[in-house]
């Protein structure tokens, strides 16, 4: 029998226009962007559909992606489909988290604005840094950061051959360089705020937890994988901590997907902006059925799915 998960995108798959046709075709979907304008007081509208200089900047471009990724969740829902598992890329944890019946959207939008805040402050600009390392070893990645004087460290592993590294501007540029030295095919800087998942936002990810004590964190209905671990979480204890931590640690993303693997997951619908998530599950294994949901037209993708 098939399993199914749900993947929601991180930050940076953002764009003007994003889940638009979604807003403009689906009482459900619109109500998502109703309601995030509501909560957060400001145009989630205007935000994500006019050209602006605000959803690049991380304290908005969070709340733009969680409800661009939630409005194509709940059409999805409204047509029956449902997850046996979620996962998500950083942010889009969130999203997994709204999708398991973790957190409902209007608790969420209010977590992740404070936690773009929080992020997006954490940092003086021009202190962090971030590049993605492409076509060299985990192994090789990780000794070099061990070995680079300076806050530096694993930020991602997305998939086979490409992992991003984040810390200290001078640490990021002397592990790119000795990785360069070493073997790696590209090291490719990243135009980022800060230096998101690495030791520099600890204080960032402190912050975090005192927002979701303002929250309910209720027991998944469907499992979901934490960023943190790659482990399947099915209680609501972990959930609060595992969050706060996320901010600083590395997003084990790759990991998530072989823990899905083996759980027997066969189908991943990926939905939201862009197409990355599929394509890092597809360098994970070729084989799966694997869906992304970023247009109404691509909903006839899922027609095929049936709920046993």
């Amino acid at each position: 029998m098939s399993k199914i998960a749900f993947m929601f995108p991180g930050q940076g798959s953002q764009y003007v226009g994003m889940s638009q046709d979604f807003y403009e075709q689906f009482e459900e979907s619109k109500a998502v962007f109703e309601t995030a304008t509501s909560l957060l007081g400001f145009s989630m509208e205007d935000l994500c559909f006019k050209e602006n200089d605000q959803l690049n900047i991380t304290e908005y471009t969070q709340v733009a992606m969680l409800t661009a990724s939630t409005a194509i969740l709940k059409k999805v829902e409204s047509m029956g489909i449902k997850p046996d598992v979620t996962v998500g890329l950083s942010l889009g944890e969130y999203n997994a988290l709204i999708a398991s019946s973790v957190l409902t959207f209007e608790e969420a939008v209010k977590v992740v604005r404070e936690r773009g805040i929080l992020m997006q402050n954490a940092v003086p600009v021009g202190l962090g840094a971030m590049a993605a390392v492409l076509g060299a070893k985990k192994e090789l990645i990780e000794e070099v950061c061990e070995n680079t004087k300076g806050i530096v460290s694993i930020a991602n592993y997305n998939c086979p051959g490409q992992i991003v590294i984040s810390g200290e501007v001078e640490a990021v540029e002397k592990a790119s360089e000795a990785l360069k030295e070493q073997g790696a095919k590209r090291v490719i800087p990243l135009n980022v705020s800060g230096p998101f998942h690495s030791p520099m936002l600890k204080e960032a990810g402190e912050q975090l937890v005192k927002v979701l004590d303002t929250v309910e964190i209720k027991k998944p209905v469907v499992p979901y994988v934490a960023n943190v671990n790659a482990k399947m979480i099915t209680e609501a204890e972990p959930i609060k901590e595992l969050l706060g931590q996320q901010v600083s640690s590395s997003v084990r993303f790759e990991q998530s997907i072989e823990a899905l693997l083996e759980d027997g997951v066969d189908t991943f619908i990926e939905m939201g902006p862009g197409k990355t998530l599929s394509g890092f599950v597809k360098k994970v294994n070729r084989k799966v059925n694997v869906i992304n949901i970023e247009k109404v037209e691509d909903l006839e993708k899922l027609k095929e799915i049936s709920q046993c």
